[in-house]
């Protein structure tokens, strides 16, 4: 049960996560920058069924690798930039940007370790 809940979880992060870098990819940011946004958004969507659907450790770990890889860009872009562009953590897109990438990678952690009681049993 716990295992399902923390995949939901998970998977609710890299959605949102997803639609925040969609959003993002639709203000036409230039450069490399929009087209980055739209692989973002689809990579967290595949994540995000493969966490679903695969009871296994290796998407789990393609959460925290998506959290980590995005946060860390985002984390470059607001202090130094990123790809000729500067953030300034200062808008709703950002927020929950960082607020589900942190879940990602919490949660892929959590769910890399977590036992699921079914498999352990049989």
């Amino acid at each position: 049960m716990v295992s399902w809940v923390l995949r939901i979880v998970v998977a609710a992060a890299l959605l949102g996560s997803a639609g925040v870098h969609y959003f993002l990819w639709t203000e036409d940011y230039p450069g490399i920058v929009g087209p980055l946004f739209l692989l973002d958004a689809i990579g967290g969507l595949v994540i995000a069924i493969a966490v679903l659907a695969w009871r296994h450790w290796l998407p789990a770990l393609g959460a925290v690798g998506f959290g980590v890889l995005t946060l860390g860009a985002y984390v470059l872009a607001a202090t130094v930039g990123f790809a000729g562009n500067h953030d300034q953590f200062n808008s709703q897109p950002e927020y929950w940007g960082v607020i589900t990438e942190a879940v990602c990678i919490v949660g892929g952690l959590a769910l890399m370790f977590v036992k699921d009681r079914r498999r352990a049993s049989a």
